[in-house]
């Protein structure tokens, strides 16, 4: 239909962006079911693509502080009010008694919610002319906020939110201009939501390696946290384990935001709750931790057969290899 009315070149459509590509929508599903199938994922479009977002957006933050200015788009916005839904539905959905102390039921309740509403969510963030994309896109929406059946929550789960914001700019909702917006506002909401989920649902950390990993919960806010810090002239990479620079600081940075959180909800010595954090605090520059946690998130996130076995691939992230 879009690309009829670009054919068409009617004098109307002349001041429009040009449509996106075409797709053939379709309801993404999972194709990783063995160790050996990895090799697909990792030479297919889907990894091509997701990769590139993370790197692209990387490279956008770098430097800048979450009070910057920047732009924010319609679509923004439109995404801050879906998130802002998403909260306000843990509001009105409060813990329920029951005897363990971990993992409470009341989320289920608020994912069967979310299951209902996601395609008239994704529907309200879309233009017109990519309404039929939503049942494709809103399943990445879905699977971003944890598993229903185990009450918990990990890096899976963020790359899903992530997948779901690459597919918005493959069909032309996000565009190169919002790449700040995306993550200073978007991404930083979405942290806020899935923290207060973590925190009043008390999930389970997905695949958690407790100590020797770099986090319960995140990972990407690490990376994109990280790249803002380079070169920055006073902040370096052992002040983040000082309370102080993060007390100071953590409005600026989102890496700062995260240890912030972390050293909320762990008691006892920075070092013995988050080892690996620690031994990053030893590295002598920002672009060197940026380096190091990019290798990283490919070994431990993206290589990962736990992980990756749930990701879930459609048109717009596809499993097809990428094209020579």
């Amino acid at each position: 239909m879009a690309d009829t009315e670009q054919q068409s070149g009617s004098s109307h459509e002349d001041d429009k962006p040009p449509s996106p590509v075409s797709f053939n929508f379709m309801v993404p599903k999972k194709e990783i079911s063995m160790v050996p199938d990895m090799g697909k994922w990792k030479r297919s479009q889907a990894y091509a693509d997701y990769m590139g977002f993370i790197l692209t957006l990387n490279e956008g933050v770098k430097g800048k502080k979450l009070t910057c200015d920047y732009q924010v788009s319609e679509t923004v916005e439109k995404l801050l009010a879906v998130l802002g839904i998403l909260d306000r539905w843990i509001d009105e959905t409060p813990p329920v008694d029951q005897p363990s102390r971990f993992g409470n039921k009341a989320f289920r309740t608020w994912c069967a919610k979310l299951d209902q509403e996601a395609d008239a969510l994704v529907t309200s963030v879309l233009p017109s002319n990519r309404h039929d994309a939503a049942p494709e896109i809103a399943v990445y929406l879905k699977e971003s906020v944890g598993n229903s059946t185990r009450i918990d929550y990990g890096t899976g789960h963020e790359a899903a939110f992530a997948a779901f914001l690459c597919c918005l700019c493959k069909v032309g909702a996000l565009r190169i201009e919002d790449q700040l917006a995306i993550v200073f506002k978007v991404f930083d909401k979405y942290l806020l939501v899935m923290r207060k989920l973590q925190k009043t649902y008390r999930m389970e950390p997905a695949g958690s390696q407790g100590v020797w990993g770099l986090d319960d919960f995140q990972f990407l806010p690490f990376i994109w946290g990280s790249s803002q810090l380079i070169d920055h002239p006073t902040l370096e990479p052992r002040h983040f384990a000082e309370e102080k620079f993060v007390n100071e600081y953590h409005q600026d940075y989102m890496f700062l935001e995260c240890i912030k959180f972390i050293n909320e909800m762990k008691t006892g010595p920075f070092a013995e709750h988050s080892n690996q954090l620690w031994n990053i605090s030893a590295v002598p520059s920002w672009s060197k931790v940026n380096q190091g946690l990019i290798r990283m998130y490919k070994a431990e996130c993206l290589e990962k057969f736990p992980v990756i076995q749930h990701f879930k691939f459609g048109s717009l992230l596809s499993i097809q290899p990428v094209k020579p």
